[in-house]
């Protein structure tokens, strides 16, 4: 019996030790890090030699940078927006720009060269190569002049750039440990780290932290590896910080658009300025682009300009964009040779007709059209009128998602004044509403003081408004539920606040205050048609230039001349000293 037991004993002995040492070596297996590295080639995702990854303030940008002859180049789209957004690439002329406070820089794309206004300088080596779709840039000449530092690191090859000086968590390793893909012992390692290597937390975990490593690997390292993390202020003592000077004027700025629409009608300027209090600045409709060469069509008079000095106002010539309508703006801004000679012809104008200041108001632009081109055409142009004593005022939509491409802030380092065009909230062809609520220019301002200072804003006003109509699209509809207004045909004609109260006086119309638009409102029926209007009155305005006087904003501006009703000049220099 016991040698018919002995078998069975032993075989069961060795499946309990079998299934012991299983797990054992299970438990060994799950509480031992792995060895396992991960390919950094493949990690930083570099296809070629001549490749490096770029990893901008400890992120692993999607661009590459190019090595070519040992040197290092960048995509002048990572430049523009990575690093510094006033680098300006014309692909038309294939040439790199770069606008100081004070300078042009230009570089020519292949030259070793590049001009300070009159100055040519050497830098030693190709400056910018244009590729099919972009260009790229010698970083050691973007860092010229921009606030960066970059360090290089080979295998693999990448750049470690710094573009933001904020405070870091810093901390540095306590005993030897490794940089992993992810937090747990079982992820690739990407580094091997020492005692004392220094490191940046990048988030804080409960027992696994991501950090960064001084030469760019980004992964996830074990907290107990690490010191205590202190806040460290990371500075760039090699850059200094460009100063801006501006043209501004010791007074509340009140400037009133002069539409001039004839060479005879500026003899009408004595009367026109008769009827106002309070103005110091006339801005006079006379000038626009007028062909695809950058040349401007021009209806100035320097006896108007000499009456406005006689009366003490200043005379800002208005430039537009938008009446020669064969004309392509985006063109003449989008090559650096045309939009010179618009500059150019901008400022023998402003010479001309000793104009005291340049007021821009280009119209319909879009970022893909030429956006970028258009802040550049501001840099260049602002430089010149600065050198020459005369003042440059932009006027600008009201902040918006679909308007972002402005760069109001760098905008305002070189313009004198930022003009809010306060107006236009509903136009022709959109649905019924007011030219301008309280609510909208209110939030409009408020957005523009996050990128302008208040000092260089200047809110435009409106005099005019609209009434709107509204026919049902079916004939035998009674106009009933105008909110949904799909089920109408909209239309919409610009009236003077007189003209407007004549409206409501012809309909026996009754206007009251509209508390969601903070405007009087009225409304009446003609045949089936509704009419509405939001008023452009004292009421309006007033609430506007408390505006202007809450926010410490450098004045207003009014659009138009001529469609106020008088007793508005008393409110206005109740606000505007």
């Amino acid at each position: 019996m016991k040698k018919k037991l002995l078998p069975a004993l032993i075989v069961t002995g060795l499946i309990i030790l079998v299934v012991i040492i299983m797990g054992i070596t299970a438990l060994i297996n799950k509480y031992t890090p792995t060895k396992k590295t991960e390919d950094l080639k493949e990690y930083f995702n570099i296809s070629s030699d001549d490749e490096a990854a770029l990893i901008v303030d400890n992120e692993l940008s999607d661009y590459k940078a190019k090595i070519i002859d040992k040197k290092i180049y960048v995509d002048y789209k990572f430049v523009h927006d990575s690093l510094n957004s006033r680098f300006y690439w014309d692909a038309n002329e294939n040439v790199l720009l770069y606008t100081t406070a004070s300078d042009i820089i230009s570089a020519a794309a292949d030259s070793n060269s590049y001009s300070v206004t009159k100055q040519t300088n050497d830098f030693g080596y190709p400056i910018v190569k244009a590729t099919s779709d972009s260009a790229l840039i010698a970083l050691d000449y973007v860092k010229q002049y921009s606030n960066i530092t970059f360090k290089s690191y080979d295998d693999p090859a990448r750049i470690v750039i710094t573009s933001k000086w904020d405070e870091i968590d810093s901390a540095t390793v306590s005993k030897s440990t490794q940089v992993r893909v992810k937090g747990g012992i079982k992820s690739p390692i990407l580094k091997e780290v020492k005692k004392d290597d220094k490191i940046t937390i990048l988030d804080s975990g409960d027992k696994w932290d991501k950090v960064a490593t001084e030469d760019g690997v980004i992964g996830y390292i074990k907290s107990k590896a690490l010191s205590e993390s202190k806040k460290t202020k990371l500075t760039n003592p090699d850059y200094e910080e460009e100063t801006f000077t501006h043209i501004k004027k010791d007074k509340d700025i009140c400037l009133a658009w002069n539409q001039v629409t004839s060479q005879s009608a500026n003899s009408k300027v004595p009367q026109v300025i008769s009827s106002t209090k309070g103005i110091n600045v006339m801005s006079p409709t006379w000038f626009y682009l007028n062909d695809n060469n950058g040349n401007l069509a021009d209806i100035a008079s320097k006896d108007y300009v000499s009456y406005c000095h006689s009366q003490g106002i200043e005379v800002w010539g208005l430039f537009s964009n938008f009446e020669n309508t064969d004309v392509d703006a985006a063109y003449v801004l989008t090559h650096t040779s045309t939009r010179t000679t618009l500059i150019n012809q901008i400022m023998s104008a402003a010479f001309n007709y000793e104009l005291d200041g340049v007021n821009i108001d280009f119209e319909n632009i879009t970022e893909a059209a030429y956006g970028d081109s258009y802040i550049e055409f501001i840099r260049e142009l602002a430089i010149k009128c600065h050198n020459n004593g005369i003042s440059l005022s932009v006027d600008v939509t009201v902040p918006a998602s679909f308007n972002k491409f402005f760069n109001r802030s760098d905008m305002a380092n070189f313009a004198d004044y930022i003009v809010i065009m306060g107006y236009d909230e509903h136009y022709k062809g959109s649905d019924a509403g007011s030219v301008s609520s309280i609510p909208w220019v209110t939030e409009g301002v408020e957005s523009t003081l996050k990128e302008v200072p208040a000092d260089q804003i200047i809110l435009g006003m409106p005099f005019y408004t609209r009434i709107w109509e509204l026919t049902p699209k079916e004939d035998d509809d009674a106009v009933t539920d105008t909110e949904d207004q799909s089920k109408y045909t909209v239309a919409s004609q610009v009236y003077s606040m007189d003209a407007a109260a004549a409206q409501l006086a012809t309909n026996n119309a009754t206007a009251a205050l509209d508390e969601e638009s903070g405007q009087n409102y009225a409304e009446w029926s003609v045949s089936n048609k509704l009419y509405k209007v939001w008023l452009e009155d004292t009421t309006s305005l007033e609430k506007r230039l408390k505006l202007v006087d809450d926010n410490k904003l450098a004045g207003a501006a009014f659009w138009k001349l001529g469609f106020e009703n008088s007793s508005v000049w008393d409110t206005v220099i109740k606000y505007l000293n």
